[in-house]
Order: structure tokens, then sequence, then C-alpha cells
């Protein structure tokens, strides 16, 4: 139910025009002067806004998702689908009656693992929703000019659509890989501490696990 009314709140905020300049208007209080640049370098305003939102939603998931328990909880699901069509090939129905009991049980730790994810979407919404606010009365009351140039394109607008507004075409393309690029470096940090911890012994691992440490 906090999922769905977070999704309400962002329909309501991005289609009502009142609530979306007023939410940016506060919003750009703060990062007009941090980003704004004048409304002179559009492109890097999108692009440290867009590093700034991904830092954080990232970084909030790094701190709620145990990486190492969710690659287990895929392995542990991808051989137990393996050996679920194997036995259906074969036609050995003791083993597909033994698989299909324990079906409940992985799929349970897979639905945990993705609802984990998913009840930290309000708290990053929250933040992300007004930001989008903000960059979208920059971009459409803000700026002069909104002409940028592509290597398929001298002169695309920022303000024209293709299947989404261009703006938001572009804030994807250029914050994505430094996304994919922070998640993985958290992953593999995440990793790196549990290989340590094993090599250290089990005490070491104990404590780890006590603390709460993916």
């Amino acid at each position: 139910m906090i999922v769905l009314f977070a999704f309400m709140i962002a329909l309501l905020v991005m289609f009502d025009n009142d609530i979306r300049q007023g939410l940016g208007n506060i919003v750009g209080l703060g990062l007009s002067p941090l980003v704004g640049f004048d409304g002179q370098i559009p492109i890097l305003t999108l692009l440290f806004t867009g590093l700034l939102m991904s830092f954080f939603s990232i970084s909030v998931r790094h701190l709620f998702v145990d990486w190492v328990a969710q690659a287990r909880t895929a392995r542990i699901t991808s051989a137990f689908q393996k050996e679920l069509r194997e036995a259906r090939q074969s036609n050995n129905t003791y083993k597909l009656k033994k698989l299909t009991e324990l079906q409940s049980q992985i799929m349970a730790q897979s639905m945990q693992a993705s609802q984990t994810q998913l009840k930290l979407m309000p708290i990053t919404m929250l933040v992300i929703i007004p930001i989008f606010a903000w960059l979208a009365n920059f971009v459409y009351l803000d700026l002069e000019s909104t002409l940028f140039s592509v290597p398929w394109a001298l002169e695309a607008n920022m303000r024209n659509s293709n299947v989404l507004p261009n703006w938001i075409l572009l804030y994807s393309l250029l914050t994505l890989p430094f996304g994919q690029v922070l998640t993985r470096a958290l992953k593999y940090f995440s990793f790196s501490k549990r290989l340590r911890s094993l090599e250290a012994g089990p005490t070491a691992l104990d404590d780890t696990e006590e603390a709460g440490t993916p």
C-alpha cells in the first residue's frame, strides 16, 4: 500500500502543473545555485543532478540490501529451475515430486529479495520526485535555449519528445553508466568484505553477521 501510495503521489506531481511547478520552485532554492549554472550549461545541469540522484538512490539501496544473500538466492533459484527442468524432461516423477514440494520455499526466498528493494522505493521517490519536478521547471520554464547536438542530429530540442521527452532521454544517457559503475563497485565491496571475513575464520564471520553487515 505504501508503494502504491508513493506511485499515486508521483503521478499527481508529474501530471499536475501547479503542484509540479510549486514543488520544483521549492527544491530549486537549493539546486539552482548548486547545479543550475544560470541556465548556461544545461547538459552539465542534467549530468550533475542525475549523478546526485543516482548516488542517493544506489547508496540507500546498498545500505538495506544484502548483495551476498541476494546472489546466493539467485544461484539457488537458478539451480532449482535447472533441476526441475531436467526432472520434467526425464519424467522422473519421484524427483519431480520432491522438487515441487520445495518450490514454495524457493519462491518465498526469491520474493523476499524483491520485496526488500520494493520497500525502498518510497524512500528514494521522496527525494527523486521533487528533483525531477525542479528539472522540469528548469527545462520548460528557465532555459532560453534548449537545443543540443547529438551524433545523429545537429539541433535536437530538449522539449521535443521521442517516446519520452528528449531531456529525460538525455538525462538517462548521461547518468545510467555512472549508476551501473557505482552499483558494481558497491557489490564488489560487499563481496570482498564477506570473502575477507571467510578467510579470517568463522569467528570473524559470526561477528560480521551479528553486526548486520552484508
